[in-house]
């Protein structure tokens, strides 16, 4: 069946669209594999670093928006916000039979035809503006800056909430954004995790005596927690990736903190092998760190909300340790709570074993992956290529679903 629907699928005109392509993050390495998944699929991106594309993906014909025109759109697009629904609208999508929109960003905004099948993958619907409005409005410059993000954000949310009914169909990268999505759009999504390349990342390595932070260095990603909680552990934390913040927290690190800037893959995956433990310490929509940690074999330490909960299986500091753990949670956003699981879990290390780690890494693998998305895609492009024109309608349920299972299918 699976060959079918591929076959099926070959013979339908896709779109992927995308936010901006501006580093090669979580968001951009599941549009490489869309790429993969979708040979004959052309990318619509809103900006794009060319430099950041992989060949797979930089072989398909790219068309990008007039934002990318602007000097220093690739790193400074957040401030151009306003212009983001402008810039999807401005996409020619005419020809297209499905259309498969990715985003955490904006991207579902786009115009489409009766004729055309409109699918979105979301990561959470745009932070910033929603369930994270109020800390990145208070990280703009000043009372004006504030004054003009809020008015910006205003005008967004109700463009974004309009944008939400252009979808024929709901994938969500994790139950956690499964329910962002019913509560900001009243609307039901499937779930179907994103993809990691786990054959990459097996064999792990003698572990050695550090920690390890593998993310951008901005305020959200809670990076001041773990360079806290080494400090006063006095633990030796080992930081790759570069971010605004990163000369703030520079500053705030003691001598046993280190920081590697960017790396090149080969290192993070050789560091990943060796680093006692992955430290995690925001929460994310799902986060795609944790699972290339645990398929190296390295345990994780969590903020124990979001998408960590998804795809470690551990416990708090305080609780039992069960069986076939493969991290550790900690409760509140703090130094203090974070330092208190690295302790736990040093106490309880020798219980961790490599083979647990590799089978829940391996629920996210890329093939897994490829086959659920070809299959949600052609049933989703099946039912509406099979409706009457009038009966292709939003429908939206009278009751709001049990939030221990959101959407139609998990996979």
């Amino acid at each position: 069946m699976d060959f079918e629907i591929q076959q099926h699928l070959s013979n339908r005109k896709v779109a992927l669209i995308h936010y901006w392509y501006a580093r090669r993050r979580g968001g951009e390495r599941v549009l490489d594999v869309l790429a993969e998944t979708f040979p004959q699929a052309d990318v619509f991106v809103m900006v794009l670093d060319r430099k950041s594309l992989p060949p797979s993906t930089g072989s398909h014909k790219i068309t990008t928006s007039f934002l990318q025109k602007i000097p220093g759109a690739t790193r400074h697009y957040r401030k151009l916000m306003f212009l983001f629904p402008f810039a999807l609208e401005s996409f020619n999508l005419d020809d297209y039979d499905i259309v498969l929109s990715q985003e955490a960003g904006p991207a579902k905004g786009v115009l489409t035809r009766s004729h055309t099948c409109h699918i979105n993958y979301c990561h959470s619907p745009m932070r910033y503006i929603w369930d994270k409005y109020h800390v990145y409005r208070q990280e703009a410059p000043g009372m004006l800056g504030r004054f003009v993000y809020g008015m910006s954000a205003h005008y967004l949310r109700q463009w974004d909430y309009c944008a939400a009914s252009r979808v024929q169909h709901f994938i969500a990268s994790s139950a956690n954004a499964a329910s962002r999505i019913w509560k900001y759009y009243r609307r039901e999504s499937e779930i179907i995790y994103p993809p990691v390349d786990v054959s990459a990342f097996l064999g792990s390595e003698k572990r050695e005596d550090f920690y390890l932070v593998v993310s951008p260095l901005v305020a959200y990603k809670r990076v001041d927690l773990a360079i806290k909680a080494c400090n006063k552990l006095r633990s030796r934390l080992v930081i790759i990736g570069r971010g605004e913040d990163e000369k703030k927290l520079r500053k705030l690190a003691g001598p046993t903190v280190e920081f590697l800037g960017y790396q090149p893959d080969e290192v993070v995956k050789d560091l990943y092998k060796r680093c006692r433990a992955f430290v995690f310490p925001g929460e994310e929509d799902i986060g795609l760190t944790p699972i290339e940690a645990q398929a190296s074999g390295a345990p994780v330490i969590a903020f124990g909300a979001g998408g960590a909960l998804e795809t470690v299986r551990g416990s708090f500091a305080d609780e039992d340790f069960p069986e076939g753990s493969t991290g550790v949670f900690f409760k509140s956003p703090s130094a203090e709570s974070l330092a208190e699981a690295i302790l736990f879990f040093e106490n309880n290390e020798s219980r961790f074993r490599g083979r647990d780690m590799e089978v829940q890494a391996l629920q996210f693998d890329v093939p897994r992956f490829k086959t659920n998305v070809l299959d949600s895609v052609y049933h989703a492009w099946r039912q509406f290529s099979c409706q009457e024109p009038s009966q292709r309608k939003i429908s939206v349920p009278l009751e709001i679903p049990d939030v221990r299972n959101f959407g139609m299918t998990n996979r």
